[in-house]
């Protein structure tokens, strides 16, 4: 049997509902929730961080593969819109991907490709969130023009 890729993040409390998590590379984040939900409070929602999660892990993916497909991207963007049950505990039903794709002379069916092997093979996120949750997505091409 192969040996599973094992990793390890560490959280910390810090006051109130708010919580400090370091990853494996030493990296930090503050994770947290309103007491009330009038309240502000640092850092990021558990719920909003796994949309967060998978829209780095599948743009990790779309940007490699486009640079190994040889495509001149230049930028990315992705904002994911997740739809939760509306009783605890609020498990995801349905996340939408829209990516914006920006480049010079990008070909629409490489970046689909791109999309379509992140969502299917490679975006562990995205695989783990499927058993559940019904993932769907868009994309945009944004020519940007060669500079003078």
């Amino acid at each position: 049997m192969k040996d599973m890729p094992t990793t390890t993040v560490d959280l910390s409390w810090i006051g109130d509902l708010s919580f400090s998590s370091t990853d494996s590379s030493g990296h930090e984040i503050v994770v947290g929730a309103p007491e009330e939900s009038s309240e502000g409070f640092e850092g990021f929602k558990p719920g909003e961080m796994m949309l967060t999660s998978l829209a780095g892990c599948s743009g990790i993916d779309v940007v490699g593969i486009l640079r190994k497909q040889r495509q001149n991207i230049t930028g990315i963007t992705i904002k994911v819109t997740g739809i939760q049950e509306p009783e605890a505990p609020w498990t995801w039903v349905k996340a939408h991907l829209e990516y914006v794709v920006m480049g010079r002379d990008l070909d629409p069916n490489r970046v689909q490709r791109a999309i379509e092997l992140s969502e299917q093979k490679y975006c562990s996120i995205g695989a783990t969130l499927a058993a559940r949750c019904k993932v769907s997505s868009t994309f945009n091409i944004v020519e940007v023009p060669k500079e003078s």
